[in-house]
Formats: structure tokens, sequence, C-alpha cells
């Protein structure tokens, strides 16, 4: 492995019935509320949009994520440099 190449952790997501998301390869929750959840993955950002979201279960450490709503939509963006998300923050 090259030297200073971080290990990805895999990326999946899971959406049944637009009401239930898993998510794998998460790194950090910038922000949520419950109509907006902004996600860090490994591939980018990840913006899940609805109606009474929340989160059920978060996991820093293996990278997993599930939340449960009315999901609307679900969109990738690039990474750009940050602060740390709204965990980050808030354990630091």
């Amino acid at each position: 492995m090259p030297e200073g190449k971080a290990i990805q952790m895999p990326h999946h997501l899971i959406l049944e019935n637009r009401r239930a998301l898993t998510v794998s390869g998460v790194s950090d929750v910038d922000s949520f509320d419950d109509m907006t959840v902004v996600i860090y993955t490994e591939l980018g950002e990840l913006t899940v949009k609805g109606e009474g979201l929340h989160i059920n279960k978060l996991n820093i450490e293996t990278g997993d994520l599930t939340l449960e709503g009315q999901i609307y939509s679900l969109a990738y963006s690039e990474i750009q440099s940050r602060g740390g998300g709204f965990f980050g923050r808030l354990f630091k």
C-alpha cells in the first residue's frame, strides 16, 4: 500500500420504500433536522431531503448510519474542505 494513502471504507446505500435509509462509508454528519440530513461519506457529501427525518443509528467507527422518515431526494456533491462535521465539533 502506498504511503500516505488512507484506506477507504466501502460505501453502500440501501433505500427501503423511501422510508428507511442505511448508509455505509460515513465519516461524519455535518448537520441534520427533520427536513435535511447532510452526511460526509468516503465518496462525497450526501444530502438527504424529506420530512420527519431522524437518525436511528450512527457509528463513525464502523461508518454506519441509519435514518427513517419520508425521503424525497438523495444528492451527492464533491467533498469540500471542512472544519469537521457536527459530531466532530461536538466531541472535540
